[in-house]
C-alpha cells in the first residue's frame, strides 16, 4: 500500500512538472480552455479531445497576403518563451487566405493534433484570430515568464466574425491630456478585446489638443489649460500621425473630434475674432458645460472650421471626422441648425464622413451622416427616421466615467452609477423603441476625463467594464448572457494583472 502511494505521488509530480505554469502563478490559477474564458465570446466554438503542441519543432507557413499577421504571432511566441518558429516537425501553424470568409474581420481557427490552422480573408481577420489565440495561452505568457518550452492547447474549432463593424472607445484628452505613449498603451488594451475604433476628443472648453498650423494660438495658448489646471499639452501633427500608425498596425482606426459650436472656450480664449464681441474669453478650468459658442454668423468662423477640418483631414487616414454638436446651450436653435449644416458640408468637402452627437439629428442630416446617441432617445429615433446610421453610447450604460457605486472615488454620477453588470447586461434591440439593429453602425464607450489625471485612474474606470462593451459589439446576441459572461470575466484577472492594468475588483465577479 505504501509503495502504491509513493508511485502515485511520483507520477503526479512528474505530470505537474511538464504542465505550463508561470513563476508568479500556480497551476490552478491558469484558466483551462474548458472554462471558455474567451472575451468576446466567439460565434461558434467546439472543443475536442486531445491537444496540440507548440515547441521548437513547430513549423509556421503562411500565404503572402497574411504575412503581417503571421509575423505578429512569431514575435509573440518568441517574446513569450524565446521560441523561434521554423522547425520541420510534424506539427505546424498555418495561415491560409480564405476568400469565402465574407466578413473581412472574420476568421476560423481549427486545431487538431498536427496543425493549428488560421483562415481569414484579410490581415484584420487573422489579427483577431491571434487575439483569440492569446486568450488560450497562460496569462503571463507575453511577459517572458513562461518557463516551459512546450505549449499545450486543446483541439478545437472556432468560427467567428463581428456583429457590428464599429466597436469603439472614446478617450477625452481635452479635459486632461494624455501623452503619445499613454495613448499607445490604451491602443494595446483595446486591441486585446477586438475594439477597432479610438475616438479622440481633441478639443473642449478646458483645452485644445491638436496642432493646427494655420491657427497656432490654439496650441500656443489654448492647450495650456485643463480641468483644475492640472495638466495641459497637445499633439503635434507628427505626434498624431505616430499614434495613428501605431493604431493602424493593430487594426484600430483613429477618429478625431473637434467639438463645435459649443464646448469651444479653449478656441474662444485663443482667438478674439471667434467671439461675437471680438474679445477673448478667459481660460476655463471647471467642469460645467453649455456656456460657450462660436459666433455662428461670422464668416471668419467658417474659415476657421475649414482650416481645422482641412488640416485634420490631411493627416487622418480614416474616413470619419467627428464634429461634436452636443450641449450647445448658448447657441440659438436656428443658429445651431445653420451651423451644423454648414460644418457637415465642410467635412464632406474634405472627403470625410461627419459624425456628431445625437443633438445633430435636429438638423438637416440624411443617410450620409453618422449620429452618436448618448442621451436623448428622441434624437436617436429621429436620426433613424432620416436614414442615418447610429453609434450607441448610452450614458446610463456605458459611459465609463460614471462611478461603479457610491464608494467609488473616481467618476461622476449625473447619468447614474454603472456597475459591471449594468455595462454588459443590456440589449441593442430593446434599448430604444424605434431604433433597430439595422439602424446601428456600432457601439462606443466614452471615457470622459473630468475626474482623472493619470493612466492608472483611466484604467480603473475602463476595466473591467470595457470587455463587456466589446462583447456587445462583437458577439451574437444569442451567445450573450450575464451569468456566463461574469464567469469568463473572472478568468481575466491574471490577464489584467500581467498587463499591469489597474482594474476595479468588482464584488460582482468571482475573480479566479
Amino acid at each position: 500500500m505504501q509503495y502504491s502511494k509513493i508511485l502515485t505521488y511520483t507520477l503526479l509530480a512528474i505530470w505537474l512538472l511538464f504542465q505550463p505554469f508561470s513563476k508568479a502563478s500556480t497551476l490552478q490559477e491558469i484558466p483551462p480552455i474548458t472554462s471558455i474564458s474567451i472575451i468576446p465570446i466567439p460565434n461558434k466554438l467546439i472543443l475536442k479531445d486531445g491537444i496540440f503542441k507548440i515547441n521548437s519543432e513547430t513549423a509556421i507557413t503562411f500565404d503572402n497576403e497574411l504575412s503581417a499577421s503571421a509575423n505578429i504571432l512569431k514575435k509573440y511566441l518568441y517574446k513569450g518563451m524565446d521560441l523561434n518558429l521554423g522547425g520541420k516537425g510534424s506539427n505546424s501553424i498555418e495561415f491560409t487566405l480564405n476568400n469565402n470568409i465574407k466578413n473581412y474581420e472574420g476568421y476560423k481557427i481549427t486545431i487538431n493534433k498536427q496543425k493549428l490552422h488560421i483562415e481569414a480573408s484579410s490581415n484584420s481577420g487573422a489579427f483577431y484570430a491571434i487575439e483569440t489565440l492569446k486568450q488560450l495561452l497562460p496569462a503571463d505568457f507575453k511577459h517572458g515568464n513562461y518557463r516551459n518550452k512546450t505549449i499545450l492547447i486543446n483541439q478545437l474549432e472556432i468560427e467567428d466574425e463581428p456583429r457590428f463593424e464599429y466597436r469603439g472607445l472614446m478617450l477625452d484628452v481635452a479635459r486632461h491630456f494624455f501623452t503619445v505613449d499613454e495613448v499607445k498603451h490604451t491602443i494595446d488594451l483595446l486591441a486585446r478585446y477586438k475594439i477597432n475604433k479610438l475616438h479622440l476628443h481633441l478639443s473642449d472648453d478646458q483645452g485644445w489638443r491638436i496642432e493646427i498650423k494655420s491657427w497656432p494660438n490654439l496650441t500656443d495658448f489654448g492647450s495650456k489649460s485643463s480641468v483644475k489646471n492640472e495638466k495641459g499639452g497637445f499633439y503635434t501633427q507628427l505626434d498624431y500621425i505616430e499614434i495613428q500608425e501605431y493604431a493602424s498596425a493593430k487594426h484600430i482606426t483613429i477618429i478625431p473630434e473637434i467639438d463645435m459650436p459649443g464646448h469651444t472656450n479653449a478656441a474662444l480664449s485663443s482667438y478674439a475674432e471667434l467671439n461675437c464681441n471680438n474679445i477673448k474669453t478667459e481660460p476655463y478650468y471647471a467642469m460645467k458645460v453649455g456656456f460657450s459658442s462660436l459666433c455662428v454668423n461670422k464668416d471668419i468662423t467658417y474659415k476657421f472650421i475649414d482650416d481645422v477640418i482641412r488640416e485634420l483631414s490631411d493627416i487622418t487616414t480614416g474616413k470619419y471626422i467627428h464634429i461634436g454638436g452636443d450641449e450647445s446651450n448658448s447657441t440659438k436653435r436656428n443658429d445651431f441648425v445653420k451651423f451644423i449644416n454648414r460644418a457637415r458640408g465642410i467635412v464632406y468637402k474634405h472627403d470625410k464622413i461627419p459624425i456628431g452627437w445625437d443633438e445633430i439629428a435636429n438638423t438637416d442630416i440624411d443617410s450620409t451622416t453618422i449620429v452618436q446617441y448618448w442621451g436623448k432617445k428622441e434624437n436617436a429615433i429621429l436620426a433613424a427616421k432620416k436614414g442615418a446610421k447610429i453609434i450607441l453610447s448610452p450614458s446610463d450604460k456605458i459611459y465609463l466615467d460614471m462611478k461603479y457605486n457610491k464608494s467609488t472615488k473616481l467618476g461622476l454620477t449625473w447619468a447614474g452609477q454603472n456597475n459591471v453588470e449594468d455595462a454588459y447586461n443590456w440589449r441593442v434591440n430593446n434599448l430604444i423603441k424605434g431604433v433597430d439593429e439595422q439602424d446601428v453602425l456600432g457601439i462606443e464607450a466614452p471615457m470622459w476625463s473630468e475626474t482623472i489625471t493619470t493612466l492608472d485612474e483611466m484604467e480603473y474606470l475602463v476595466f473591467p467594464r470595457l470587455p463587456g462593451v466589446a462583447e456587445i459589439a462583437w458577439s451574437k446576441e444569442k451567445n450573450r448572457n450575464w451569468k456566463n459572461y461574469k464567469k469568463r470575466l473572472g478568468y481575466h484577472k491574471l490577464i489584467f494583472e500581467y498587463m499591469n492594468i489597474n482594474y476595479y475588483k468588482s464584488e460582482l465577479i468571482d475573480w479566479k
